[in-house]
């Protein structure tokens, strides 16, 4: 049995890009373990009021995904969620600005306690670009160095041959699609730089309730994950039934 430490930015990141994986290491027997960076409370919602705040609302939200996905337990680093780049959030001690020895820290304290064998991160572009998504793979990658046991890391990402051209087609509608944020050409990775393609058809299900747990981002305007959610079977399996991984190879341990 092996303990693996996913860290993700926000809730909800955890569902999209690597809950199938997650679900299928749980549900043979490993330890998952869920780190967020913040609690996403800059995310875009149409909440009302009597809600409380966003960020209260999506831990709840990340704890029920974590139940579908059969996690074993959750943790939180504290930062403030930073907006996005053409959009900063203004909160204090926002993820994007913390120094990567004080975050790095803060995970590797996780992965000792955890003596974890695995980590996932994200890839060098931060998936779309999102400036804490950027900071999650600096501090994995830092984090991973800096752990009394090094562990494998995986950096989750998509192959982006298909969504770059999907996103070509889209851009000259954007304007129409209110909510919808549709990044540039550096995205995700090529299909040479992805190490692991992991088929995740089998954990549909648990991948599937782990995203409609996080309600509060499918609404406010033309979501992802609204959209996701609302695929026949046979479509999420084509669209949701792949995660992919960089593996980024183990420091050399000192003699």
């Amino acid at each position: 049995m092996a303990t693996i430490v996913s860290f993700h930015a926000h809730p909800d990141d955890e569902a999209l890009l690597t809950g199938g994986w997650l679900a299928q290491r749980a549900a043979a027997g490993d330890r998952v373990v869920l780190v967020f960076a913040t609690d996403g409370g800059a995310g875009l919602a149409a909440v009302a009021p009597a809600a409380g705040p966003l960020g209260v609302r999506r831990r709840v939200e990340a704890a029920a995904s974590a139940r579908a996905l059969g996690a074993a337990a959750v943790v939180w680093l504290g930062y403030a969620d930073s907006g996005m780049a053409d959009a900063p959030s203004g909160l204090v001690d926002r993820f994007a600005d913390a120094s990567l020895a004080d975050a790095a820290r803060r995970l590797v304290a996780v992965l000792d306690e955890e003596d974890a064998d695995v980590l996932t991160g994200y890839d060098a572009n931060g998936g779309y670009g999102h400036p804490d998504h950027v900071q999650v793979h600096h501090v994995a990658r830092t984090a991973q160095v800096l752990a009394a046991r090094p562990p494998r890391l995986l950096e989750a990402t998509r192959d982006r041959t298909w969504l770059a051209r999907g996103i070509a087609v889209l851009r000259p509608f954007a304007r129409l699609l209110p909510g919808l944020t549709l990044p540039g050409r550096g995205i995700y990775s090529a299909p040479a730089q992805v190490s692991l393609r992991a088929d995740v058809r089998d954990q549909l299900p648990a991948k599937r309730a782990a995203l409609a747990a996080h309600a509060s981002q499918a609404s406010g305007g033309v979501r992802t994950l609204a959209l996701l959610r609302l695929l026949p079977t046979w479509l999420a399996r084509r669209v949701l039934g792949t995660e992919w991984f960089v593996e980024v190879p183990r420091p050399p341990r000192e003699l």
